[in-house]
């Protein structure tokens, strides 16, 4: 029998922040990972840490200490990050009518922005598409990171910075009370187990999984190659779709326009769930996307419909030097429809986290702090 004082299912963001909140306290943890190192919807994303779309108050507060702590980490571990900020691009009347409602009650709410005419918003963004620009909101507190890069070097940081203990290529087969058994045969007990996997969680605890709530939403994304000439996008950009899906601007009186316009106008783009952003890595490579289909069964391939919508909608917002495309992938994660995120103890040493949809590399390190009380 093994000891470790915890244990976490799940190599991911949501279970190294996890992990790493527990070891702030000093004590021994041990994380499994059933592959190589993680694959899932952790290294499936834009890289954007993206504090100006969490909801104002907990959420918001949540994510800035996540930033804080990204920023504390990734100059210890020597990865790449950007304090890139970003602009929402406003090409159609109503969505510079909810940029400036929510830039009004910005300050209120605890959000730093600003307004930028046509010409500052070209002046902080050369991808902008000026044809029908009627401005953008700025806000300074968003950051970018490889997630690949990121994700591949946290264990190692992680390990030699504060002990954590790595087992990947283990597959937790099954927990039963403070105590679980591995692929290879080995037992481990520890005092608190957490189970931070996604919606992987459905294999140990399939009828909690049922009654959860929790629906599987895939997402289709798009890389370019590098653009050329050391060609930069600067800040991460995002369309007056965004502005339908993200809490924050939900305050916003003339949303519901916006919303009416587009669901008339373009229903297939609510039907995928399509919002447009762009973000740019380090090596200069641009990650376009998304799309949000519900269900519990996916096709395995990525839909040319949906990879044509997003570029189609992202071609009337931004210009690229090159828009030929290196990768498309398409990644799956758990979301709650009403709670943005999931945890629960399903006995007594054991809690199950996860659900926190897209807003995994945003809010992980800050739900882990306010559940460990570092």
């Amino acid at each position: 029998m093994h000891q470790a004082d915890v244990a976490v299912v799940g190599a991911g963001i949501v279970g190294m922040a996890q992990a790493y909140a527990a070891a702030q306290r000093g004590v021994s943890v041990v994380v499994f990972d059933r592959d190589p190192q993680a694959i899932g919807a952790s290294i499936r994303n834009f890289g954007m840490i993206w504090p100006v779309g969490q909801p104002s108050g907990k959420r918001h507060r949540m994510a800035l200490r996540s930033r804080a702590i990204w920023l504390k980490i990734a100059a210890e571990a020597g990865f790449w990050i950007q304090e890139c900020g970003s602009v929402h691009l406003a090409h159609h009347d109503d969505e510079w009518n909810v940029l400036q409602e929510f830039h009004a009650l910005a300050d209120s709410l605890g959000y730093e922005t600003g307004l930028l005419t046509p010409n500052e918003v070209m002046a902080k963004s050369p991808a902008a598409n000026p044809d029908g620009l009627r401005g953008g909101l700025w806000s300074p507190t968003e950051l970018c990171v490889d997630p690949r890069e990121a994700v591949r070097t946290l264990p190692a940081y992680l390990h030699k910075n504060v002990a954590i203990e790595f087992r990947f290529g283990t597959t937790v087969r099954q927990i039963d009370g403070m105590e679980l058994e591995t692929s290879d045969g080995q037992h481990w007990r520890a005092e608190q187990i957490i189970v931070a996997n996604g919606s992987d969680f459905e294999t140990l605890f399939p009828e909690l999984f049922a009654k959860s709530s929790l629906k599987k939403c895939k997402l289709q994304m798009l890389r370019t190659r590098p653009q050329p000439e050391d060609w930069r996008i600067g800040p991460h950009l995002a369309s007056g779709l965004t502005l339908r899906h993200y809490a924050n601007f939900s305050v916003c009186p003339s949303l519901e326009i916006v919303k009416h316009r587009i669901a008339d106008e373009q229903p297939l783009l609510d039907k995928f769930g399509i919002h447009v952003m762009a973000a740019q890595n380090r090596l200069g490579e641009v990650i376009i996307g998304d799309s949000h289909e519900y269900g519990d069964v996916f096709t395995p391939v990525c839909s040319g419909e949906i990879d044509q919508l997003i570029l189609n909608e992202l071609a009337s917002v931004i210009t690229l030097k090159d828009w030929t495309i290196g990768e498309r992938w398409f990644g799956v994660y758990a979301k709650h429809p009403e709670k943005a995120y999931f945890v629960h103890d399903p006995y007594p040493g054991v809690k199950i986290v996860t659900g926190l949809g897209g807003a995994g590399m945003t809010l992980s390190f800050g739900l882990a702090d306010s559940l460990w009380g570092v």
